[in-house]
């Protein structure tokens, strides 16, 4: 149990990055240096070691330090789910497996497909302005296909994108933001009923687009993750936000976050702190802040633990 306004309740976090080794190694590259463990230096971060289930167990103690329940894992490179189906694999009752996929990669349906069949991964996290393509592109198709067919949720990642560890290395970030707008969100939705998408961040800076697509599409899930620090843009604060979210898509569909990612730094508590405040000084309830703060999340998964349940269990034979 984590402490909040309400007293001790069951927290999940939505939004964990994953910075496994795989990631580093690849950044090295990019960066031109000898492994990942000579980005440590240059970022002044714990590189970690190859065994995802290392890290895995990293962030179990932090899940434990601060008492929260359950987090989603992001693998944050597309081709690392392997890294992430790892760490949920060895703590499944603590972790939600997220992998990152550019539907524009020639392998993308098959590893697609493979990571379907894991029962270790829950969502696949798409980021068209990362990878340079239209959500209604024809080539997302058969990646929403599968996903309807598996219960896989599918985040989105729209509004404004940065990545802090590639500018922290001085590398580009050639995104296109023409791709980040949630409405283009709408038609697909429609089409497909069946998958839960997550817009996370509230939008990051494309707030009323956002509210306008989850307010249109009963399948849009809103994350409240990291610092928001677009909010700058409209001159919004927590509980403005929160307000104007809740009056629009109520408290059923908020999933709380934070977009902690590496080491030392570890779980980021004090954004924990912040929106619980805001949502205690709009006067929710307990039951309310307990959807937000965690059950949503379970409720997210539901369809695809579930399903996986059922495709696990023995048949008795007759």
């Amino acid at each position: 149990m984590a402490h909040t306004p309400w007293g001790e309740l069951p927290v999940d976090d939505a939004h964990v990055h994953f910075f496994s080794h795989r990631f580093y190694s690849g950044l090295a590259q990019q960066r031109r240096v000898a492994s990942a463990e000579a980005l440590g230096p240059l970022l002044n971060w714990e590189i970690p070691p190859e065994n995802p289930a290392a890290l895995a167990a990293r962030w179990v103690a932090e899940l434990d330090r601060f008492g929260l329940s359950r987090a989603c894992l992001i693998a944050s490179v597309p081709g690392d789910e392997a890294s992430v189906a790892a760490a949920v694999a060895a703590h499944p009752n603590r972790f939600f497996g997220y992998f990152m996929l550019d539907p524009l990669q020639p392998d993308a349906l098959d590893r697609l497909k493979a990571a379907a069949a894991s029962p270790n991964l829950h969502c696949v996290c798409l980021f068209p302005a990362m990878h340079r393509y239209s959500i209604t592109d024809a080539r997302v198709r058969p990646v929403l296909d599968v996903a309807s067919e598996h219960y896989l949720a599918v985040f989105i990642h729209c509004g404004a994108l940065s990545v802090g560890v590639r500018t922290k290395l001085g590398l580009p970030c050639p995104f296109d933001l023409r791709y980040s707008n949630p409405l283009d969100l709408h038609p697909v939705a429609l089409q497909f009923p069946q998958i839960r998408f997550v817009v996370p961040h509230f939008g990051a800076g494309l707030f009323r687009e956002a509210l306008m697509l989850a307010d249109l599409c009963p399948n849009v899930w809103l994350d409240t993750s990291s610092s928001n620090r677009w909010m700058t843009y409209e001159s919004l604060d927590f509980r403005s936000v929160f307000r104007r979210a809740i009056d629009v898509v109520g408290t059923g569909r908020l999933l709380f976050g934070t977009d902690s990612s590496f080491f030392p730094r570890g779980w980021q508590a004090s954004i924990l702190e912040q929106q619980a405040t805001a949502l205690y000084e709009l006067g929710l309830s307990k039951k309310q802040a307990e959807q937000i703060l965690g059950r949503n999340l379970q409720q997210l998964h539901q369809p695809r633990t579930a399903e996986r349940t059922r495709t696990l269990e023995p048949t008795n034979a007759k």
